[in-house]
């Protein structure tokens, strides 16, 4: 393989048209004698001539020099700036970040527009997540998790950007629309709409549902809450769905109940693997809520 200081030797000489000038242009101290041996084992190892000597002390590339130079040109005078950054840490990249649906549209707006202000030379590669999973961390296949987590793994790191609370939801025109505190235990004949791939939702809804005495009878269920809502709106049931809001969702067709019971307030993080920092991960992490 070339060594780059042999392609430094090189570019130095071609861009000054002289071993002596490179030799007063070189980055760090080398001899004249030290920057021929530079090129003469380049053209060895290329199996052709890269200069030709037009005076006594000017060279020009050959047509195989110049097609070097244009390659090597670009990488070596762009190489101090990259290494400045990467030293700065201020270096742009792709971030592999997934999140829950509800967490896409209500919580990471605006995150990612305070990151893309101070950070605009970062992309990010959002991953809707129907569940939450940390192997997506371990793997490498994601930089960063936003979440819910029932328990933070040893070998990942977490903190907190948010909160979520839960909401029954029923529609408003239903009988018992208008009664506050709903009676759950009355919504025995009413079909419910189930979470379905979501484990960590429907743990909560059945926490929910077994606090209130109200057995299920499920009927319909969906990956998202704002699916859950829109059969909610349409009168086909009822149902349980965190929300980052307080005051709980506001949508046509719909009325909703904060729950008032242990589990039904949980922690958002953000997570990410144990050891793992690097500039990308910790410019989100500064522009993240909390």
């Amino acid at each position: 393989m070339t060594s780059l200081d042999r392609l430094t030797g090189f570019y130095w000489v071609a861009r000054t048209e002289g071993y002596a000038r490179a030799v007063r242009s070189f980055p760090y101290p080398i001899t004249e004698p030290g920057i021929h041996q530079q090129v003469r084992r380049l053209e060895t190892e290329l199996g052709t001539r890269l200069f030709l000597r037009v005076g006594k002390d000017r060279v020009v590339p050959t047509e195989a020099g110049r097609r070097l130079y244009a390659f090597v040109a670009p990488f070596l005078e762009e190489l101090p700036t990259v290494a400045a950054s990467l030293s700065a840490g201020q270096f742009g990249g792709t971030l592999r970040l997934g999140a829950a649906a509800l967490l896409v549209q209500g919580l990471l707006p605006s995150w990612l527009r305070r990151l893309q202000r101070r950070r605009p030379d970062i992309d990010v590669a959002l991953s809707e997540l129907r569940v939450s999973d940390v192997e997506l961390l371990r793997s490498g296949a994601l930089d960063l998790l936003v979440d819910h987590l029932p328990h933070v793994p040893p070998d990942v790191e977490a903190r907190p950007v948010a909160r979520l609370w839960s909401f029954l939801a029923l529609p408003s025109g239903h009988p018992l629309a208008a009664r506050r505190p709903f009676p759950v235990k009355a919504l025995r004949d009413v079909p419910f709409i189930a979470y379905n791939a979501d484990r960590a939702g429907r743990l909560l809804q059945l926490r929910g549902l077994a606090a209130h005495g109200g057995p299920e009878k499920e009927k319909y269920s969906a990956d998202s809450a704002q699916s859950l809502l829109g059969f909610v709106a349409a009168g086909l049931g009822f149902t349980i769905v965190p929300w980052l809001d307080a005051r709980g969702p506001r949508r046509p067709g719909v009325v909703v109940q904060r729950l008032d019971m242990p589990g039904a307030e949980f922690t958002v993080y953000a997570a990410w693997r144990r050891g793992g920092h690097h500039p990308l991960l910790d410019a989100a992490l500064e522009a993240a809520p909390g």
